[in-house]
C-alpha cells in the first residue's frame, strides 16, 4: 500500500513539475544572469537586504564590482514613512498608513533593460495610545513585510528579462 501511494505522489510532483509549476516564493534566474549586483546607496535598507536575500535564494552571485555582474539593479531612492490617516476628536492619531516606496532601474550588459520605474506599496493599521508598544513593533513588520514584496516584485522583474 505505502509503495503505491509513493509511486502516486512522485507522479503527481513530476506532472506538477512538467507543466511549469513551482511553489510560491521558488525562484530562478535565466541563463545568463546568474550574476546580480545591486547598487543602493543604502546596503542596509530592509529592501536591500531583503532583494540581496531572494537573488541568493534564487541562485545567484552577488559580485563586489558591476563589472563582474551580469545584470545590474540600480537603486535611485529607497524610503518607507508614514502618514496618518484619521484622527480622534481630541486629535490624536487612530489609524496610520505606512508606505514603502522605490525607484529603480535594471541594466543588463551595459544597457538599460528596465527604464527606471516607480514603486508604492501602503499598509493601514490603527493606532491606540494604550498599545504604543505593539503598535510600534506591528509597523516595523508591514515594514519588512513591504520591503520582501518589492524585493519580490524586482527578482520577477528579473526573470522575465
Amino acid at each position: 500500500m505505502q509503495a503505491v501511494l509513493r509511486v502516486v505522489v512522485l507522479l503527481a510532483a513530476a506532472l506538477a513539475g512538467g507543466c511549469g509549476f513551482h511553489l510560491q516564493g521558488a525562484s530562478s534566474l535565466p541563463p545568463g544572469l546568474q550574476k546580480v549586483y545591486v547598487a543602493t546607496t543604502d546596503e542596509l535598507s530592509p529592501f536591500a537586504v531583503e532583494l540581496e536575500r531572494s537573488l541568493k535564494a534564487a541562485g545567484a552571485e552577488i559580485p563586489a564590482t558591476p563589472a563582474e555582474a551580469d545584470a545590474v539593479v540600480r537603486i535611485a531612492q529607497d524610503r518607507t514613512g508614514r502618514r496618518v490617516l484619521s484622527v480622534s476628536t481630541r486629535n490624536t492619531p487612530q489609524e496610520y498608513q505606512v508606505f514603502y516606496s522605490l525607484q529603480y532601474s535594471i541594466d543588463r550588459g551595459g544597457k538599460q533593460a528596465v527604464p527606471q520605474q516607480e514603486i508604492e506599496l501602503t499598509r493601514s493599521y490603527s493606532y491606540s495610545e494604550s498599545d504604543a508598544l505593539a503598535k510600534d513593533r506591528e509597523e516595523a513588520i508591514l515594514r519588512e513585510a513591504m520591503a520582501r514584496d518589492l524585493a519580490d516584485l524586482v527578482l520577477r522583474r528579473l526573470e522575465s528579462l
